[in-house]
């Protein structure tokens, strides 16, 4: 009995610290999220003095409105959600449109397929050589530069064949019983099955589709085609410049900081906002009593 209970208050001790730690973690990780939402809501002065902190100190959303009165933010936000949407689903298809061939073993010239693709994971051609072959594609200046060269990742298109090759072979047999080609198979049985899976893939590529504004900076001059990200980094760089210029000008420099911090919580809360609905496919899986052998 007493080592029971020496046992039991152990179990104790280790979850009240595992749980002050993790509460400390989490703390440490939110505050700075939450100083900008904090300070994106206070006025110029408020954020040049440092009041706000842990709640606004004159509230305003003048920052918001600076945001939102400009017509190139909402250009700029309509190009991210188009270029988010369109090459998450391309890639996504087209990465499980591989992956699926790939994952039978009776393919010829697998292994010639696997080692090449695994160089690619390795080795990339550089920034120059890339370039040259955007501009020889016509891709420059072009809304397609965005989905285009993402297509396709040998790494997402390993998680989805190894997803593949776990389902079970008999559902395959049966289908092709009933009739079914490929083709049907894929999008009619192994893509409704693979959604976890599907899902995970959608929601790194969809951040990094969202967060990317090195190919606008590298191969998009007409600002009609900017990313949201790309505005931002344009409000950084002009904010940054203003103070160069105006050094000991205060208000300049706090409007522009308050706008700074507006638009990232406009770009970072639609995320937020998609993660939870994903979150879901992460933990369950589809296969449970799908077949019973």
């Amino acid at each position: 009995m007493k080592q029971k209970s020496i046992r039991l208050s152990g179990d104790k001790a280790f979850d009240i610290v595992n749980k002050l730690l993790l509460t400390l973690i989490t703390c440490i990780i939110v505050f700075p999220l939450w100083n900008v939402v904090v300070n994106s809501f206070s006025s110029a002065t408020a954020v040049a003095s440092g009041k706000s902190v842990f709640w606004p100190a004159e509230f305003s959303t003048a920052n918001y409105k600076a945001v939102f009165s400009d017509t190139s933010i909402w250009n700029a936000f309509l190009i991210s959600v188009l270029k988010t949407f369109l090459g998450v689903v391309c890639h996504v298809f087209f990465c499980a449109m591989v992956a699926y061939g790939m994952s039978k073993e009776y393919l010829k010239g697998r292994k010639l397929y696997t080692v090449m693709g695994v160089i690619t994971m390795f080795f990339s051609g550089g920034m120059i050589p890339t370039y040259l072959l955007i501009k020889s594609l016509g891709m420059l200046d072009s809304f397609a530069v965005y989905i285009i060269p993402a297509l396709f990742s040998y790494y997402d298109m390993i998680i989805l064949m190894n997803f593949f090759r776990q389902l079970p072979q008999s559902l395959e047999e049966s289908a092709k019983i009933d009739g079914a080609g490929y083709w049907r198979i894929f999008l009619t049985l192994t893509l409704p099955l693979s959604k976890p899976a599907l899902a995970t893939i959608a929601l790194f590529h969809g951040v990094s589709q969202w967060n990317d504004f090195m190919t606008a900076k590298m191969y998009i001059l007409n600002e009609k085609l900017y990313p949201l990200q790309m505005k931002l980094y344009e409000i950084i760089v002009q904010s940054q410049m203003s103070s160069m210029q105006n050094p000991t000008s205060v208000e300049i420099t706090t409007t522009s900081r308050g706008i700074q911090l507006a638009t990232i919580v406009v770009t970072t809360v639609p995320i937020l906002v998609i993660y939870p609905l994903l979150q879901k496919h992460f933990v369950s899986g589809m296969m449970i009593g799908a077949v019973k052998e």
